[in-house]
């Protein structure tokens, strides 16, 4: 029988409660009928939580599949007949004796091998009206050999939030050092353990949570820590007393003793105050407060304000996140929307204290995998009522430019992102410096001279650098001057941070974090620097200083996820940043590479980084992309890790389901006299009348408007509609009517207007438009893929790649209407497919151009195939 993962079991888990609700609503409204369907389904998702959580049921308890009354009754006198049957004991009269020494045995086994895990003695069972203890978890402050590793958080997400480490994990976030710490959930965990870096671990709550205390570096004082723990011991006396008598308690001593003050020790929350909120079940949840509030403390103000003072701290609604996982939302009374398909929680993310940060390198342009990046931060940052901070990665003055920089800002506005940030890395050149220089100090980074080539080499075969062990500190910070100065001695040196050659991740041997750049002027400081930090310094070290809270980096970074928390630590920063990592888009026959998209470019083969064939941000905006589908399906990917190719048909069958609400309709056809047909229709009006019909821009949405469509008795047909018509034959001219085929001859058809035609009867149903000369000459423009190859490999010469033909215009003329669009309007030629106004009508030198937008089909829509294969 397979364990499920966390997440797995927590959906199964909300399917049981909603289902056990429909089903108490549906006993209460008296619908026999549609009980019975409910109730079986509720059992269906139990016995699939059991099956998929090692036999353990919802409770907590070994699963047992419902019996009817027949066979519990079946079952009792089964077990009757088994345990006292009448044969056994005329056979065997000290039977009765022997099966209650037994069972005094097992008792007194249970007992001992229950106090050895530290669940203590076990109580007298309570008289009977008597109020029972509550049944909690051991907080005893033991160790003992357990499966939790080094550093490592175990907990049962199946028993309350109070029998989880809340304490130990709100310790943890107010210390800074909850990320020192991996949480695991285990279904079959007994208790809440931590492991030990050494072999053993600490059980229970407040044990793990005194041991998170006694680790921190915050200053104390002798005096200070006895007036916790004397708190700690207090409320640890609270665990076995029933809930009434808890909460009268903590309500008498909160009243005595916080009438003058907030806290129960010092001017801040301590444990104290945390263990004793824990000893009332930990209610930091709204519901969970205010049914507390109103049950015992409705008559005491000081109680009430210290519970809301405590349940209000970030620190314990971070924990409380935690403990739940991120599978399901602590309700602290604060109004989120529910999370976009697709998405997951930020781990212990609180809402009003989550900030994120976009930080591209103002090197190129963005293209559809930044897309992806920005729109995940805004996403978190919006839902959580947070901050996003866009911080310019300025740390390569060789690749950067203000044109750069300038398109950014222009692509984000396209995607409606605005930050409410704008940060550059060389704002903090000099504070970085100095921290540089603190790593030199400290012993965490040297200097070296060693070539690039060598230095990789040595990196691959795990051997340090001559100058790792040997050299002093004093001449590391001569070597850092040097390499600042600018000077020819000093470009040899950069440096490197003194981590594990050993590792067996490559990024934390030695990594560089410094070197001198000194071949083209900062596009914002100029000359002033000589030499800059890497990203990898820069990184981990300013989003502290701005209070990132969660770094989203793709999964490529996982490596450096290391190297990125060592240096948090060795820089000994007071803010500690939390990484969420998530896959990198990838598309089918695409070049995502800036440096080959910067070749397409420079030999001229796309128009420029605009082209409605770059994977660029403002080129799939150009080519007709939907904002708020692009959120929508990048929001869909957002929770996989996986680096998948994506398909492009895929996307674009999602952006239609957009674009299809908004398109108005209109009809063009084909302007060269080889690909149309006349149509003669003998009882239509003259063109000279200039007769109209009225018509809605879109068949399912009234609200869109009207368009008036002209009408004559000479229209236009798409020649390939109009071959093989026969005298006799019916079809329809959309937004008109019923038409008779009555004469075919050299000039192309003739026909007669039908006013009750029968629609349904005939078989085409064809797009047209008046000879007229006021209609709107127009180019229609198709696009291909840029790469004939699905994926390009790092050994594929790119010129063996490239599509012959990659764009295609033909000309044509529409509607009346078409005159009145302007640039980026999405429409529909009916029968053609959809298209986005590139360039408005100015004037018949200057017609209308229009892109056409994929539909994710593999065929043309109403069967007029185009000039190049449909994408």
């Amino acid at each position: 029988m397979a364990s499920a993962d966390v997440a797995t079991l927590e959906a199964l888990k909300e399917k049981v409660l909603v289902c056990g609700e429909k089903v108490k609503t549906l006993k209460e409204a008296g619908d026999k009928d549609a009980i019975g369907a409910a109730v079986k389904t509720l059992l269906e998702a139990k016995k699939e939580y059991a099956d998929k959580n090692n036999g353990i049921g919802v409770d907590g308890k070994p699963y047992e599949p419902p019996m009817t009354k027949a066979e519990k009754k079946a079952k009792e006198r089964a077990a009757k007949a088994a345990a006292a049957g009448p044969a056994k004991q005329e056979k065997d009269p000290d039977s009765k004796g022997a099966a209650k020494k037994a069972a005094k045995k097992a008792a007194k086994a249970a007992a001992k091998q229950a106090h050895k895990a530290g669940e203590g003695k076990p109580k007298d069972t309570p008289k009977e009206g008597a109020e029972k203890p509550k049944q909690k978890s051991s907080s005893l402050p033991i160790t003992d050999k357990s499966r939790a590793m080094a550093n490592q958080i175990v907990f049962n997400p199946n028993v309350p939030l109070s029998e989880r480490p809340v304490v130990a994990l709100t310790m943890a976030v107010m210390n800074q050092t909850i990320l020192d710490y991996d949480l695991f959930s285990n279904h079959r965990a007994r208790h809440t353990s931590l492991g030990l870096p050494g072999t053993g671990v600490v059980v229970g709550d407040l044990a793990m949570a005194r041991y998170i205390a006694a680790k921190s570096a915050s200053p104390s004082t002798p005096e200070h820590d006895a007036m916790v723990n004397t708190w700690v011991d207090y409320a640890q006396s609270l665990q076995q007393l029933p809930d009434e008598q808890t909460e009268r308690a903590v309500k008498m001593t909160v009243d005595f003793n916080l009438a003058n003050r907030t806290y129960l020790v010092g001017e801040s929350l301590t444990m104290a105050d945390v263990a004793v909120f824990s000893a009332l079940g930990f209610p930091s949840q709204a519901n969970d407060l205010q049914n507390l509030l109103k049950k015992s403390f409705s008559d005491s103000n000081t109680a009430q304000r210290w519970l809301k003072l405590v349940a209000d701290h970030p620190a314990v609604r971070e924990a409380t996140q935690l403990a739940l996982g991120s599978s399901q939302e602590a309700a602290f009374g604060d109004v989120v929307e529910p999370l976009a398909s697709g998405m997951n929680l930020l781990e212990g993310a609180v809402v009003g204290r989550v900030v994120t940060r976009f930080p591209p390198e103002p090197s190129g342009y963005l293209h559809i995998g930044h897309a992806k990046a920005v729109l995940l931060n805004d996403y978190y940052a919006r839902r959580y009522r947070g901050r996003l901070i866009i911080r310019f990665d300025d740390t390569n003055p060789s690749k950067e430019k203000d044109e750069y920089q300038t398109s950014i800002i222009e692509d984000l506005a396209k995607l409606g992102v605005k930050g409410d940030l704008v940060t550059f890395t060389s704002d903090y050149f000099d504070t970085i410096k100095q921290y540089a220089i603190q790593l030199i100090k400290e012993g965490k980074a040297f200097m070296d001279d060693t070539p690039q080539e060598q230095m990789k080499e040595e990196r691959m075969a795990r051997k340090e650098s001559k100058h790792r062990n040997k050299q002093t500190v004093a001449e590391a910070l001569e070597y850092f001057k040097l390499m600042c100065s600018g000077s020819e001695e000093g470009s040899v040196w950069c440096l490197r941070a003194k981590i594990d050659m050993s590792s067996v991740n490559g990024t934390m041997r030695d990594p560089v974090l410094y070197r001198q750049n000194t071949a083209a002027a900062h596009h914002r400081t100029g000359t002033k620097y000589k030499a800059y930090p890497t990203y990898d310094l820069a990184c981990p070290l300013i989003d502290s200083i701005e209070g990132v809270t969660h770094a989203l980096r793709t999964t490529e970074y996982n490596d450096r996820d290391e190297q990125y928390a060592w240096l948090q630590s060795a820089l000994k920063l007071s803010r500690r940043v939390r990484i969420h990592a998530f896959s990198r888009v990838n598309f089918n026959y695409t070049v995502m590479s800036k440096r080959k998209l910067t070749w397409f470019v420079d030999q001229g083969l796309v128009e420029g980084w605009d082209d409605a064939r770059f994977p660029t941000v403002r080129g799939v905006v150009r080519r007709g992309i939907d904002i708020q589908a692009l959120r929508d399906f990048m929001y869909g990917q957002g929770a996989s890790r996986n680096i998948v190719q994506m398909d492009w048909s895929k996307f674009w069958a999602e952006n239609k389901k957009y674009i299809d609400k908004v398109a108005k309709r209109y009809m063009a056809i084909a302007s060269e006299s080889s690909e149309r047909t006349a149509v003669t229709i003998t009882n239509a009006p003259s063109i000279e009348s200039h007769s109209y019909l009225t018509t809605a821009y879109h068949p399912k949405d009234p609200a869109l408007g009207q368009r008036t469509i002209r009408i004559a008795n000479k229209v236009w047909l798409e020649a390939v509609d109009a071959k093989d018509m026969v005298v006799g034959e019916e079809f329809v001219l959309v937004r008109w009517g019923v038409m008779r085929v009555t004469a075919v001859n050299d000039a192309g058809l003739e026909a007669e207007f039908i006013p009750n035609g029968d629609f349904k009867a005939a078989k085409k149903k064809l797009s047209w438009l008046a000879a007229v000369p006021e209609n709107t000459p127009c180019i229609l423009t198709e696009f291909d893929n840029l790469i004939r190859k699905e994926k390009l490999e790092e050994d594929d010469v790119l010129t063996d790649c490239l599509t012959e033909v990659t764009k295609a215009e033909s000309t044509v003329e529409g509607d009346a209407m078409l005159k009145t669009l302007a640039q980026n309007d999405i429409i529909q030629l009916e029968r053609r497919g959809y298209y986005r106004v590139d360039q408005p009508y100015r004037s018949p030198e200057k017609p209308l151009v229009l892109f056409m937008v994929p539909d994710g089909k593999a065929k043309a829509m109403g069967g007029l195939a185009g000039k190049l294969a449909h994408r």
